[in-house]
């Protein structure tokens, strides 16, 4: 598999325009691991693997345990995850999972208990924004980071 095009260096104002999504979200009162967590699991499903790489390494970096990394993909089972992150995870697949289900009312009020309507909104974008950034990285075949041929 090859990097089909440098998006950033052809895109680049749109980059930035993504960058200030990000940016929104990580100011928010979300907490970052939780943030990391999303980002993870939508990447997964999206089968993107810079977002995979990226934001695996990001959340091993800010302290986040191998054990509840390599549980994401399997959070429902595993009993690694808060409450709060399980609603976040829930809300996560399902509006990530758009074509083929919808965000039901068990799901949206499921993480209306577990977040302010500020941190909801903020979650929302936060999911938004990845998915945006797993379709630039799937169509582009972006090559992960760690990667070293």
């Amino acid at each position: 598999m090859t990097e089909r095009m440098n998006l950033g260096a052809l895109a680049g104002e749109a980059y930035r325009a993504m960058a200030g999504l990000d940016a929104y979200v990580t100011h928010s009162t979300l907490p970052k691991p939780l943030l990391e967590l999303v980002r993870l699991r939508a990447s997964q499903i999206n089968g993107c693997v810079y977002c995979v790489d990226a934001h695996s390494s990001d959340a091993r970096a800010a302290g986040e345990s191998d054990a509840r990394l390599h549980a994401v993909a399997v959070w429902q089972e595993a009993p690694f995850f808060t409450e709060q992150e399980r609603a976040a995870l829930a809300f996560t697949e399902a509006a990530t999972r758009l074509s083929t289900q919808d965000i039901t009312d068990e799901v949206w009020e499921r993480a209306a208990v577990c977040f302010t309507e500020a941190e909801l909104a903020a979650l929302v974008v936060a999911v938004a924004t990845i998915n945006a950034w797993n379709r630039m990285g799937v169509a582009t075949r972006m090559t992960p980071a760690s990667y070293k041929p």
